[in-house]
């Protein structure tokens, strides 16, 4: 007898959770919400701003667990929410810069005080070098940011990201690409 598979749990754990059964939900939360968290740190460039994004987005999949195709993969149902919760946080802080006339402590490219970059063990270059690509990611425009992330930092392949993005996986691979080649601009490489 073979063990199921994490994504035959997941769907499992989903179906039980659409019925009603909130402890399975529960699961689900804890076992996607670290990953859920790095996919909106990068794409938002704010520890705190990511986890207003996951907590927005498990929100929204708990609304919508009814519309859940057990088929696809759980997780990229989420990283599709998140994204599009993500999108609604820039158009928020786009119209509140907009009317308000000032640059928002939350847009990207702001410095980030709270977390500087990986843990104490690494050397400050390290740091630096983090901070600065975590900054040129959060930089680039959505089209070129969002299949950078999926495909090069979350690990999808160029197919899944296309099915997230709902575009063809030439766009992705385009878009990567140009991605990879203005961050090398932005961080000054060659």
């Amino acid at each position: 007898m073979t063990e199921p598979s994490k994504a035959d749990d997941d769907s499992a754990l989903a179906r039980r959770a659409a019925e009603g059964d909130e402890r399975a939900f529960s699961q689900l939360m804890r076992r996607h919400k670290g990953a859920l968290f790095v996919f909106a740190r990068r794409h938002v460039g704010d520890a705190d701003a990511a986890l207003d994004v996951v907590q927005e987005t498990f929100v929204a999949a708990w609304r919508a667990l009814g519309r859940y195709d057990p088929a696809r993969p759980f997780p990229a149902w989420l990283r599709a929410i998140a994204l599009n919760k993500c999108r609604d946080r820039g158009r928020r802080l786009l119209v509140r810069r907009l009317v308000m006339g000032e640059r928002s402590i939350d847009a990207p490219g702001s410095p980030d005080y709270a977390d500087a970059g990986p843990g104490p063990e690494t050397t400050m270059l390290e740091a630096q070098e983090a901070g600065r690509l975590e900054a040129a990611i959060a930089s680039l425009p959505t089209n070129l940011k969002e299949p950078l992330i999926l495909t090069y930092l979350d690990g999808f392949s160029q197919q899944e990201a296309a099915k997230i993005l709902d575009v063809s996986i030439k766009t992705i691979e385009t878009r990567a690409y140009r991605a990879r080649k203005r961050l090398a601009e932005l961080l000054g490489e060659h």
